[in-house]
């Protein structure tokens, strides 16, 4: 897949770098040519010296058979601007915004654009850290609203079923990893000492799925 980050700085780098070691070829489009120091000896996608307003900028860095776009500039001005033109000039599949301002954010949902920020999504994974103890997130979705965490079952559910475990609207597990293995249970299955559970939980149930697993 092609993907266009527009920004060269920590976060479009890290960006840029981490969708090459996936294996998707990339371009990375900066203002500043020294912006591209960032991403270090090597790197073999094309580096396009120039604004992602551009529009010439955006069609020499392949906006028109990109699969997604991401726009990670010090602007949430910028950064809307292009996402949107992105998506409504070019029709790239995925285009997604980091913002710093995130109270932001509901407007350019409605306008079908996706949104990123650190402030945002750091508070909830601080919160997550803090609140959580023995249930580990592995991510959260929507900003926080639902999260898919990740728990050892204790020695006094063993036997008992997965449908147990479940608080309809709230709780429910998805996954099961036993003996090196992750498989979809059914409610029937019946768990086990050293099961590790996988749920997707809103975070205002954390205190009663933790009294379901005896670890209030």
């Amino acid at each position: 897949m092609r993907f266009c980050v527009i920004g060269c700085g920590r976060w479009g780098a890290q960006l840029a770098r981490t969708l090459v070691e996936r294996g998707h070829d990339v371009s990375i489009v900066d203002v500043k040519a020294d912006a591209f120091e960032r991403l270090g000896t090597g790197f073999p996608g094309e580096r396009i010296v120039g604004s992602g307003l551009d529009r010439d900028v955006l069609v020499q860095a392949g906006v028109e058979r990109a699969s997604g776009l991401a726009a990670v500039t010090f602007s949430d001005e910028i950064n809307v601007a292009v996402t949107r033109a992105a998506r409504e000039v070019f029709h790239v599949p995925k285009v997604v915004a980091r913002l710093y301002e995130p109270q932001k954010a509901h407007i350019y949902r409605r306008l079908g654009i996706e949104t990123i920020s650190t402030i945002d999504w750091g508070v909830h994974r601080i919160a997550d850290l803090l609140a959580y103890s023995s249930l580990e997130v592995s991510v959260s979705i929507g900003h926080g609203g639902v999260d898919l965490v990740e728990v050892e079952i204790p020695r006094l559910l063993a036997g008992r079923t997965v449908s147990e475990l479940t608080i309809p609207g709230e709780a429910h597990v998805v996954a099961l990893s036993r003996a090196g293995r992750t498989f979809l249970p059914t409610e029937g299955t019946i768990l086990d000492v050293g099961d590790r559970v996988h749920l997707v939980l809103v975070p205002a149930s954390v205190g009663r799925l933790r009294r379901l697993l005896g670890i209030d």
